[in-house]
């Protein structure tokens, strides 16, 4: 169990963690609270489960894993566990919402957008995934 916490002292990795925490807590925010113009809670349950087909449940564990995500990158602390659960729910942004559109985030007024920013997100988790935490993180700390 120890290797969930081991990490080397990079700081590469500090600024992949920072990069998603700020990434992820802006858009969980969006989602859950509404803020930044998002559509809450309530409109994106709705949302991901009338155009995606995605169940509430699932929605719901999506939803706090990107929140709680942000605040545990943040810090570094389980940043394995959570960057494999972040990894996975931009796998499924990707392949739900983002594939029919081809790669470019930029498109035409009216357009979805491509996978693109999805994808260097995903790629993101997955560098944390495989190194961890990095330098000042808890999961060092924890690690030595």
């Amino acid at each position: 169990m120890s290797w969930i916490l081991e990490t080397s002292p990079s700081f590469s990795l500090v600024f992949l963690r920072l990069g998603l925490a700020v990434a992820f807590f802006a858009h969980s925010t969006q989602q859950i609270f509404g803020w930044y113009g998002g559509r809450g809670l309530t409109g994106m349950l709705a949302n991901w489960k009338e155009k995606y087909a995605i169940p509430t449940p699932i929605s719901m564990v999506g939803m706090l894993t990107e929140f709680l995500g942000s605040f545990a990158l943040l810090v570094g602390f389980l940043t394995r566990p959570f960057a494999l659960g972040l990894a996975i729910f931009m796998a499924v942004a990707i392949w739900k919402a983002h594939w029919e559109y081809g790669f470019f985030l930029a498109r035409r007024p009216g357009e979805g957008s491509g996978i693109e920013y999805c994808l260097a997100l995903f790629l993101m988790a997955m560098a944390l995934l495989v190194g961890g935490g990095g330098a000042l993180s808890i999961d060092g700390l924890l690690s030595r």
